[in-house]
């Protein structure tokens, strides 16, 4: 499929807006991938979506657990983009192994600490967020805390957005890819 929005070829040819914000995901990442340049059309898209993942950064749950939550959500939502994105930063900035990623897809974790937090992320986004009371208990139970919960809940939020944005807009992906659809 061909990106249905199209994507500036570079930072230069974003709105003026984005580019700041731009230039900032280049000194971070080395790169601007094409997720970046394709919401920066919308500068207050892009404003927004770095702004939540920036705060949430500053929270309490690990880089770890995010990328892990990231690629739970991906493959619940199927998106390709994301999970290619999400498994190169997992594996080369978090340092998970494939195996931890693999059990990320499946909405698990081989960290005992990480696992009920992946699975709960995993029950939210099946469930936009209806979930039983025995799912709450179970991340509670496990010591996760209101705000940390609330934290998990606002990472499957931010996923969410990504990986509906990138399927609808067909982005191109630009990471070693990851099919969805094949095996963990």
């Amino acid at each position: 499929m061909s990106s249905r929005i199209s994507t500036p070829a570079s930072v230069a040819d974003a709105p003026a807006a984005s580019r700041p914000l731009l230039d900032a995901v280049n000194k971070q990442l080395g790169v601007v991938p094409n997720l970046f340049r394709m919401v920066g059309t919308s500068p207050a898209a892009l404003e927004g979506y770095l702004s939540l993942s920036g705060a949430l950064g500053k929270g309490s749950l690990s880089a770890k657990t995010r990328e892990r939550i990231a690629i739970a959500v991906a493959q619940v939502n199927g998106c390709d983009y994301c999970l290619s994105a999400h498994a190169y930063l997992a594996k080369n900035l978090a340092k998970l192994d494939d195996a931890e990623i693999a059990a990320n897809r499946n909405g698990g974790s081989n960290d005992p600490k990480a696992a009920p937090a992946v699975l709960f992320a995993k029950k939210v986004a099946e469930a936009r967020g209806h979930v039983t009371d025995a799912d709450f208990s179970a991340v509670k139970a496990a010591g996760y805390s209101d705000a940390e919960v609330i934290e998990i809940v606002q990472n499957v939020a931010l996923n969410v957005w990504t990986n509906y944005i990138n399927v609808i807009a067909g982005t191109e992906i630009d990471f070693p890819v990851v099919r969805t659809s094949e095996a963990a």
